[in-house]
């Protein structure tokens, strides 16, 4: 129960941190509209075979995502919180929390995100099966990758950058596996594959499990 208060304390802190700058998603919801509108008019999105089409929202995510989620500890340590958080919570409930509101955020995010996409290149949803599980799982996976790479780089220079070229790599197979999903979702429809999702949820559960592990070595350091 101790666990849970602490988690539930530091996605309060974040939250209320982020409604009252709104910084982070205003500024995600910007790329995200530019993002799109980019791709709509210079590349012709909503003309592109409905394969490429259906899992070119995906790209969008990525970067909208290295552009707001590396700050969930970077900016703790920016703000010299990061020793505060030590005294009063430990590492296991600071990540939790944090990882929390990283995926609430990012489903926010998605949501808004493939709303508009959906309604801009004239897709339909043939497979809500499929479209459900990439959205929840993407999002836990886009998390935990996010999360575990913010914790690394959060005591290091230039946190932004290495965050970036940490991230990225690991990252890619998640979105190559997205793609595919979302070609159910979009075009073939049907049952989606059970090894991608498997494949996803492996995914979301190791990068989860890597982030608390070595997030423990970073608390203790």
């Amino acid at each position: 129960m101790q666990w849970i208060r602490s988690t539930l304390t530091i996605l309060k802190k974040d939250l209320q941190i982020e409604l009252r700058t709104r910084f982070a998603f205003n500024m995600v919801l910007a790329f995200v509209a530019a993002s799109m509108l980019l791709v709509l008019f210079t590349l012709r999105a909503d003309q592109l075979e409905p394969g490429p089409k259906s899992g070119l929202v995906w790209i969008i995510i990525l970067f909208a995502a290295l552009s707001a989620l590396s700050r969930s500890f970077i900016s703790e340590t920016d703000k010299r919180t990061f020793d505060l958080l030590r005294i009063y919570s430990n590492g296991t409930s600071v990540y939790s929390g944090k990882l929390l509101y990283n995926f609430l955020f990012t489903l926010l995010i998605n949501v808004a995100t493939f709303a508009a996409y959906i309604f801009l290149m004239g897709l339909q949803i043939h497979s809500w099966a499929a479209f459900l599980s990439m959205l929840f799982i993407g999002t836990a996976g886009l998390s935990g990758v996010a999360t575990m790479t913010a914790a690394v780089v959060s005591q290091a220079d230039r946190k932004g950058a290495i965050f970036s070229v940490l991230s990225i790599p690991l990252f890619m197979p998640l979105v190559l596996l997205l793609a595919d999903v979302s070609k159910t979702a979009f075009v073939s429809g049907g049952d989606t594959s059970l090894n991608n999702v498997t494949a996803l949820i492996g995914f979301a559960g190791v990068t989860i499990t890597a982030g608390i592990l070595l997030f423990d070595y970073i608390w203790e350091e």
